[in-house]
């Protein structure tokens, strides 16, 4: 029988456990921790870092209750609240790799015409680097609209492609990360990277849960990796019904 000690249930936040970039609903939370997390050790796995995932997961109070909270794809981690571990992508590649992936990306950028063009187009993390053609200052509508552009012109899809091209050469990995912006990271660097903090733990089963599990997306690799057992979802709603099919729950 799966118990706290044996199983782990891992999970993306956007699309996964809430709407992109909002916050979790008051139903699935309390679902989460007063249902789901008896029976599961259960944690977090996003590209976001901790200030975002803790503002999704409704405040601090809320997000030191998961287990595991892995940011940045795990390349910092957090354990009942409190910070264990970081890695920089900055000592990983230097000064000079960074900033030829930052300056072709502007370059790339500022030749595209969308509905809208805000800013902060380029979003420095500890482990990756975070690149969005509308700016991540865009309001909500501003957001929505370029996700349905995005999805008819596939503008982050062939952004993807010229970075690969272009760094063909380079130990980077691109990704679609979230519902407006691209990823770039060290190879080996995805949600995989998660995987090793816990491998101490002897987890006997390990569920992911994440929506952008295509190739290219930023839940691909973790959940077709060996270690996990992979659920993919199509929302938060869709995140609940699976998790009571898994958990055997009315």
């Amino acid at each position: 029988m799966a118990t706290r000690k044996t199983s782990l249930y891992l999970f993306d936040v956007d699309g996964t456990l809430t709407k992109p970039r909002q916050i979790i609903t008051e139903p699935l939370k309390k679902f989460l921790l007063d249902e789901v997390k008896p029976r599961a050790s259960v944690g977090l796995v996003s590209g976001s870092d901790y200030a975002k995932i803790v503002e999704q997961m409704g405040g601090e109070s809320v997000a030191s209750q998961f287990d595991y909270v892995f940011c940045e794809n795990g390349v910092v981690q957090y354990r009942a609240g409190e910070l264990r571990s970081s890695e920089s992508i900055l000592s990983c590649l230097g000064e000079q790799m960074l900033q030829k992936v930052i300056n072709f990306a502007l370059r790339y950028m500022s030749m595209l015409e969308l509905p809208a063009k805000r800013g902060n187009f380029v979003e420095f993390r500890s482990s990756m680097i975070n690149l969005c053609p509308v700016g991540r200052s865009c309001n909500q509508a501003e957001r929505e609209q370029f996700s349905v552009f995005d999805k008819e012109h596939k503008i982050r899809e062939q952004f993807v492609a010229a970075l690969v091209s272009e760094f063909k050469d380079t130990p980077l990995t691109f990704a679609l990360g979230g519902q407006i912006s691209v990823d770039v990271f060290p190879t080996g660097w995805d949600k995989t990277y998660c995987l090793r903090h816990v491998v101490d733990e002897n987890f006997e089963e390990i569920h992911f849960f994440g929506d952008k599990t295509e190739a290219g997306g930023n839940d691909h690799e973790i959940y077709n990796d060996p270690r996990t057992i992979g659920h993919r979802v199509t929302s938060p709603d869709d995140t609940k019904q699976q998790l009571k099919e898994c958990l055997k729950l009315s």
